[in-house]
């Protein structure tokens, strides 16, 4: 069983013969250190299960970049305004490192909704995750000062810390690099 297929059953409990139908439209690809996965301004028509290595969300605004999120092994990878609206991305996604995913076009995720009845149910389920995580995150930097910002990432994955450039990780939490780096001074936490 793959990682993908070890994934979807977990979480969404579906029976051996729908997993592997499921799966069987999700193709292995590839990304190399510097390649987009997909680039703002362009409509995304694609999902992606990460399978290793690490890519970066993120947008250009004013002169700079905020990073809206590190993907990484066992993650969703597509923007959902493009592969259900037919809308351009505001982000972009780009790996920062050598990447293999499994990826389905937007004409085989639609195919899957005709073929498996219970299809509809788990995509509900799917963007019902999505949308969860993005609250939480949200009520996280609304509410909470940045050493707990900063507690709950190294918490929730550690791992980042050792891998993507601090600056990247200062964005998606919120802060100026320079606050994250005056955090990690106080040595509360550390990252070996």
């Amino acid at each position: 069983m793959t990682e993908l297929e070890e994934y979807i059953t977990s979480y969404f409990g579906i029976t051996a013969g729908e997993i592997s139908k499921i799966s069987s439209f999700f193709q292995p690809t590839t990304l190399k250190k510097g390649d987009y996965f997909l680039k703002a301004g362009h409509v995304c028509d694609k999902l992606s299960f990460h399978r290793s290595g690490i890519i970066r969300v993120f947008a250009g605004v004013e002169h700079r970049e905020i990073t809206q999120w590190i993907s990484t092994k066992s993650y969703f990878l597509t923007d959902l305004s493009g592969i259900m609206f037919d809308q351009p991305a505001k982000y972009s996604m780009q790996a920062l490192t050598d990447c293999e995913l499994y990826t389905i076009s937007r004409k085989d995720y639609t195919t899957i909704g005709k073929l498996i009845p219970s299809w509809h149910e788990l995509e509900k389920l799917f963007i019902a995750r999505c949308f969860t995580l993005m609250e939480e995150r949200i009520f996280a930097l609304l509410s909470m000062p940045a050493e707990e910002r900063y507690a709950l990432l190294f918490s929730q994955r550690r791992e980042l810390f050792n891998e993507v450039p601090l600056q990247y990780l200062a964005s998606m939490m919120g802060m100026t690099p320079e606050t994250l780096s005056r955090i990690r001074k106080k040595g509360t936490l550390k990252t070996n």
